[in-house]
């Protein structure tokens, strides 16, 4: 069959099974592989970040200075933040490509879109491989790598879109939910995957000696590992995927749709480039970053693209006149946003509340701290598979907006609770003691966020017009990811103060305020929608 199918009609039961169905399936089970590698490529600087820590990649900011000494720990201390703002800048630039890809598919077809989006995740994993070989590697290098991850972040919107064109509106439910929940599963398996990895050396390293770390033969791995999984996914997708006319009205030739796809990406690199030099070159508070990167990429979106998607585009933006879009942009950003900017700081988190536990020396390592690296994946794990069960509760109480008080309200109590056992801890002699109800009350922060996903995403069709329902579930969907470089950037900032408890309660007001906005506008008196 071509690659590209002029005839795509699947709400015609006779075409759906005759014809639909498999050519359907086997796009979808090629885009699942493909999404999970581009999750796993965005979010694994939260683990490689706990290695380059226990392994002493200072950046050469320790040139000069004497260990022990004020200004070494000092710089330690510098170090420690800077490798919180790796992930941060991922997740910057993750949710700002989010914008473009959601225009692709109509613009390059959903056959190149998914090959090209995929391809490029191999120069961030090849790319990170070659910075983790040299401990001596500076860190704007890292820096890059860690924005051009942010491929991967980008390539839900585009994945999501492709697979909506592919299956009837009452399989649509079941196709989306694999492919986000399986995608979303691409952290857990990064998680599991580096650990295990690192542990072969597989390359040499240049600079071990200096270290005296035996085992940093085996950290460069945690890039070098995705290259063949990426080229397998890219080349699966090239030779097994299709363009469909419903997705891509003027289907485009291979050449063509790549060098749209590409332009497009390339606009949405230009803005995270820009937050990033901004908050690394000229160190610039992360919430005045945030906002010029938006507006950035929203006025190259508006000027800057295709003349055959401005109309389109214009349609799109007219949902930010509307209040509920910045309602329910709100909302969803505690639960996306909580779940991705977790996941990115969780590994890193545990490390520096469990293992490097005397502030006054930042390179003593609790003999007694726990293996957290076994468990950290669990996380991710259980928030990506209870997403579905959000939506199916909200389905069977015929409400999204009361599943998304309960888990809110439960999300709030996880908080503080881990906020507790920081302070617990942090107070201890052997704070290893803490370990247990300090996971136990993460992994509810990860399910409840999970929960809300689905319950948020339920109630935007109830509260929104079929012509606004799409534009608004992708916008909120790109905004919310930008919690993967909130999170990970008030945790290092916490962390350095000595106050990483405090990211917490911010985290709590934060989701209270959500708690109020969801009953004020869709449960109290007041309501606007009833229950949604």
């Amino acid at each position: 069959m071509s690659v590209n199918i002029e005839k795509w009609e699947v709400e015609d039961e006779g075409f759906w099974k005759s014809t639909g169905k498999k050519i359907a399936t086997k796009n979808l089970w090629i885009s699942i592989p493909a999404l999970l590698l581009a999750f796993a490529v965005w979010i694994m600087w939260g683990v490689i970040i706990k290695y380059m820590k226990d392994f002493g990649y200072n950046f050469g900011m320790d040139a000069g200075l004497t260990p022990g000494t004020d200004a070494y720990n000092t710089m330690l201390e510098d170090v420690n933040n800077l490798y919180y703002t790796l992930p941060a800048i991922a997740g910057l630039a993750g949710a700002t490509l989010r914008l473009p890809n959601s225009f692709l598919i109509s613009l390059g077809g959903g056959r190149n879109v998914i090959f090209l989006t995929t391809l490029l995740l191999i120069i961030p994993a090849i790319g990170t491989g070659m910075a983790l070989s040299d401990i001596n590697t500076p860190y704007i290098m890292f820096a890059i790598m860690a924005l051009l991850s942010g491929f991967g972040g980008g390539n839900f919107s585009s994945s999501m879109s492709n697979i909506s064109f592919f299956f009837p509106k009452k399989n649509q439910g079941y196709a989306l939910g694999m492919n986000a929940g399986i995608g979303n599963l691409g952290v857990a398996v990064m998680q599991k995957l580096i650990p295990f990895i690192v542990g072969f050396a597989f390359f040499g390293v240049v600079g071990v000696s200096s270290t005296g770390a035996e085992g940093l033969a085996g950290i460069q791995n945690a890039g070098w590992i995705w290259v063949p999984l990426i080229a397998i996914a890219a080349i699966a997708a090239f030779f097994g995927m299709n363009n469909v006319i419903t997705g891509t009205p003027s289907l485009p030739g291979t050449a063509q749709g790549l060098g749209k796809t590409g332009y497009m990406v390339l606009l949405g690199l230009i803005s995270a480039s820009l937050g990033a030099y901004l908050l690394i070159g000229l160190s610039l508070n992360m919430w005045i970053v945030l906002p010029i990167v938006i507006i950035t990429a929203v006025i190259l979106m508006k000027y800057a693209t295709p003349g055959e998607i401005k109309t389109n585009l214009k349609k799109q933006f007219s949902i930010l006149s509307d209040k509920h879009n910045w309602i329910m942009t709100i909302i969803y950003t505690m639960t996306f946003g909580s779940f991705i900017g977790f996941s990115a700081a969780f590994p890193k988190l545990c490390q520096d509340i469990f293992v490097y536990t005397d502030p006054s020396n930042p390179e003593f390592v609790n003999p007694n701290a726990p293996d957290f690296m076994l468990w950290v994946f669990i996380g991710p794990a259980l928030g990506a598979l209870v997403r579905p069960i959000g939506g199916i509760i909200s389905d069977k109480v015929n409400s999204g907006a009361k599943v998304t008080m309960w888990s809110t309200i439960f999300q709030i109590i996880a908080a503080l609770a881990v906020a507790y056992f920081i302070v617990q801890a942090k107070a201890a002699d052997s704070p290893e003691q803490y370990w247990w109800p300090f996971f136990a009350c993460f992994m509810v922060l990860f399910i409840t966020t999970g929960i809300g996903n689905g319950s948020t995403f339920r109630s935007i069709p109830y509260i929104f017009d079929k012509e606004k329902a799409g534009p608004v579930l992708g916008w909120t969907a790109a905004i919310a990811a930008y919690g993967a470089f909130i999170i990970p950037k008030v945790f290092g900032q916490q962390i350095k103060n000595g106050t990483a408890e405090y990211a917490l309660y911010g985290f709590a007001v934060y989701y209270v305020i959500c708690l109020i906005l969801n009953w004020w506008y869709y449960q109290g008196p007041k309501r606007e929608f009833d229950n949604p």
